[in-house]
C-alpha cells in the first residue's frame, strides 16, 4: 500500500465523470471466443487507455460466476508472473472464472505506470472490466464479484458502491479509512532495533505531535513535541524529511477547527476515502474478510471492527469474517508478521484453511445461494 506522510497532505485526485469520450465497450476489441480451460487475452479502455489482461475460463463445468481480482499496491505482471494462480485455478475447478489485468503501463497495458494511481482511478478499471465483460456475454459475467489484497480494501468499496450489479467480495487483509504507513513504522519497530519503550514513547509524540499540528500550534511546539520520534533513523528511513518551518504552516492552513480535510484526528494520517464508513454500511452484498492476527502491515482488529460496525449491521448484506492466529499480511504462516521476515522468507504457506476458507464461503454464498 502507498507510503504516505505528513508532509504530503494533498493528493490529486482525477476526476473520472462526466467525461465525454467513448465507452470501454465501443473501442476496445472482443476476444475471440471463451474456450473451456483456456487463459484467454483480453482488453478494455479505461480512462481512454487500453488495458491488457488475462481470463480464465472453467475447464470442466460452465462457469456460474467470475471474479476480478483486484490489484494491492505495486507493480504487476499478470502473465509472466503466473499472478495469484492458485486462487485462481481453485475457483475454476469450483466454476467460476477470473479476470485481471496489469496496471496502466505494465504487462501489456497501454499508458504510463504511476505507482500512486489514485484509488478512485483504480476503481474506474474494475467498473470499466465489469461492463466490458458483461457486454461481451463472457462466461459467469452475469454474478461478477470482487477479491482482492491490502490496497484493493480502498478500491473494491469504491467500484462496490458504484455498481449495483457487482454481486460479492472477498476482502483479505482489508483496510480502515487512513492510510496504514503510521501503524506500519511503528508495529514493525520492534523487529528494527527499537524497544516496547521507544515504541510507546514515539508512538506518544506522533499523537501528541498530530494534536498540535490540527490545533494551530506553533512549529516550535510541534518541534519540542517530537523530539524522539523525529530522530529516530528506522522511521527517518522509511518515511523521508519531517516537514520544514514553510511545508508546516502551509499544510497547517487547511485545517480549521481542529480538522484537516482528508486528514485522520488520530495520528494525521492520510484518509484515502472520505465518508468511508457510509460507503461500506450501504453495500447491499455478501462479504468474507480474511485476516492476520499477526500482520503488522495493516491494524486488521480495526478493520475487523470497521466491517462488523458497518457492513455488518446492514440486513440486506451478509458478512463472515475469519482471522487466523498463525498468519501475517499476506496470510502466510509467519513467526512474527513483520517486513523483515516477509523480505527474508518471501516463499512462504499459506495458513491452513485459507483457500479452504474461501472455497467454502464461496459455495454456499454464490454458487448455491439461488
Amino acid at each position: 500500500m502507498r507510503r504516505v506522510t505528513v508532509s504530503y497532505l494533498v493528493l490529486a485526485v482525477l476526476s473520472l465523470y462526466g467525461c465525454d469520450m467513448p465507452t470501454a465497450n465501443e473501442l476496445a476489441p472482443q476476444p475471440t471466443s471463451f474456450t473451456a480451460g483456456a487463459t484467454v487475452d483480453f482488453t478494455f479502455r479505461s480512462s481512454d487507455v487500453e488495458l491488457s489482461g488475462v481470463f480464465d475460463v472453467p475447464a470442466d463445468k460452465p462457469a456460474e460466476a467470475l471474479i476480478i481480482i483486484v490489484h494491492s499496491y505495486g507493480h504487476t505482471d499478470v502473465r509472466n508472473w503466473i499472478s495469484y494462480s492458485p486462487v485462481r485455478k481453485r475457483f475454476n475447478e469450483m466454476g467460476i472464472a477470473t479476470a485481471l489485468w496489469d496496471k496502466p503501463g505494465l504487462g501489456r497495458s497501454e499508458g504510463t505506470f504511476d505507482i500512486n494511481q489514485s484509488v478512485h482511478e483504480s476503481a474506474q478499471e474494475v467498473l470499466d472490466a465489469a461492463a466490458y465483460l458483461r457486454e461481451i456475454g463472457a462466461p459467469g459475467a452475469e454474478k461478477i464479484g470482487l477479491w482482492g489484497g491490502s490496497r484493493a480494501g480502498w478500491i473494491a468499496p469504491i467500484a462496490l458502491s458504484q455498481d449495483p450489479e457487482l454481486d460479492f467480495w472477498v476482502s483479505v487483509s482489508g483496510t480502515t479509512a487512513e492510510d496504514n504507513f503510521t501503524y506500519l513504522l511503528l508495529s514493525n519497530l520492534p523487529y528494527e532495533g527499537g524497544t516496547e519503550e521507544e515504541v510507546r514513547a514515539i508512538e506518544s509524540e506522533w499523537r501528541a505531535g498530530c494534536e498540535i499540528f490540527r490545533n494551530n500550534g506553533s512549529f516550535a511546539a510541534y518541534q519540542e513535541a517530537t523530539q524522539t520520534l523525529r530522530a529516530n533513523e528506522y522511521i527517518l528511513e522509511k518515511r523521508g524529511a519531517w516537514p520544514n518551518r514553510l511545508q508546516y504552516e502551509l499544510n497547517q492552513m487547511r485545517c480549521k477547527d481542529g480538522e484537516c480535510p482528508n486528514t485522520d484526528n488520530e495520528l494525521c494520517d492520510y484518509v484515502w476515502i472520505e465518508g468511508f464508513d457510509d460507503m461500506l454500511a450501504s453495500l447491499n452484498i455478501d462479504v468474507l474478510a480474511l485476516f492476520g492476527e499477526k500482520d503488522l502491515n495493516i491494524n486488521w482488529r480495526k478493520t475487523r471492527d470497521l466491517y462488523v460496525s458497518t457492513i455488518g449491521t446492514n440486513t440486506e448484506a451478509t458478512l463472515k469474517i475469519e482471522s487466523f492466529a498463525d498468519a501475517d499480511h499476506a496470510l502466510n504462516v509467519s513467526e512474527t508478521g513483520s517486513l523483515k521476515e516477509m523480505a527474508a522468507s518471501p516463499k512462504r504457506k499459506k495458513t491452513a484453511r485459507y483457500y479452504e476458507a474461501q472455497l467454502a464461503w464461496l459455495q454456499e454464498h454464490v454458487l448455491d445461494r439461488d
